[in-house]
């Protein structure tokens, strides 16, 4: 059977769109097959039938398909402010030496992939999307918006993050001033999707703690996607023999066989994770370790959780 295929529409897409909306495919075609059936495809336009309200807005067409009772919702009530966050500092580009166009990950790779999926999310549900990005400075800094323009825009702004794996710099992380800044410059009610590792270079944890707080500030809604190697960053997971690690933040290196710091770093930083993710939950912040090996639908599916409870 021949596909009608449009080819100039096909050839407008970038590569990492078309990739997001595979994604998104899969994921809601994924959502159809399991216990989540009807969470996915009409999540934007419908709701669930509550018994004994007017029948009158039900899809009956979509009844049809999911044996489930769904009434459409106008567009005023499924539409969000959202705002994505990705960490671009050095230590994001671990594992080192991962291509653009390779299908490896590191985890800035991971966060460039999940938030091009969101926003092809965002764009099927008529949400408003924007986008920072930060290092040792916030250097890109939009406000939401819905329109075809401006998600080509953010595609562009991925995409050059993208191409620019291969040329990573010793930018340290000052998670603290630019969470302050992006927390000030989002001044109405929204979600907040974060991608990072939270290694900043401040000693003092209160510091971290009190930018992720400043967040919640205008009621917005914060989910912080802890962007993690779990096999590398979390269990430490090498070999038994002799390695040399560099800080890819200020290049000191410090050669050492894993089997003789493994128990000392593992209860190391998962004190760290367990602090981070204790006072996530005493703010009202969605903890998620994100780890970069289990694919890109655990982050689709954080996200629709809850957007669904803010709708």
């Amino acid at each position: 059977m021949a596909l009608n295929i449009d080819r100039r529409k096909f050839q407008q897409l970038s590569k990492l769109e078309f990739k997001a909306k595979q994604a998104v495919e899969g994921f809601i075609t994924g959502m159809h097959k399991s216990p989540f059936h009807g969470f996915s495809v009409e999540f934007a336009e419908h709701r669930l039938y509550n018994t004994g309200e007017s029948t009158r807005h039900i899809d009956w067409k979509l009844y049809a398909r999911s044996e489930k009772l769904f009434v459409k919702r106008y567009e005023e009530e499924t539409n969000l402010r959202c705002h994505l966050v990705i960490d671009h500092s050095s230590s994001m580009y671990f594992p080192s030496g991962v291509k653009a166009d390779s299908d490896d990950l590191n985890k800035l790779k991971f966060s460039i992939y999940a938030s091009a999926a969101m926003i092809e999310l965002f764009r099927r549900q008529r949400d408003a999307v924007g986008l920072s990005l930060f290092s040792d400075t916030v250097s890109l800094k939009t406000k939401a918006k819905s329109s075809a323009t401006h998600h080509q825009f953010l595609y562009n702004e991925l995409e050059g993050l993208l191409n620019d794996l291969d040329k990573p710099s010793q930018k340290k992380t000052f998670t603290v001033e630019a969470l302050h800044e992006i927390a000030e410059s989002i001044p109405r009610r929204s979600l907040v999707v974060i991608f990072s590792d939270m290694l900043d270079n401040s000693e003092r944890s209160d510091e971290l703690f009190s930018a992720l707080q400043h967040l919640k500030h205008n009621k917005h809604e914060v989910i912080l996607f802890h962007t993690v190697d779990k096999s590398k960053e979390i269990d430490f997971d090498f070999a038994n023999r002799p390695y040399t690690f560099v800080d890819m933040e200020s290049g000191d290196e410090v050669k050492v066989n894993p089997r003789d710091v493994r128990e000392e770093y593992v209860k190391g930083i998962t004190e760290f994770a367990a602090e981070l993710k204790l006072k996530c939950g005493q703010y009202g912040i969605d903890f998620v370790e994100a780890d970069i090996n289990a694919g890109f639908n655990q982050i689709l599916l954080q996200y629709l959780v809850k957007r669904k409870k803010m709708l």
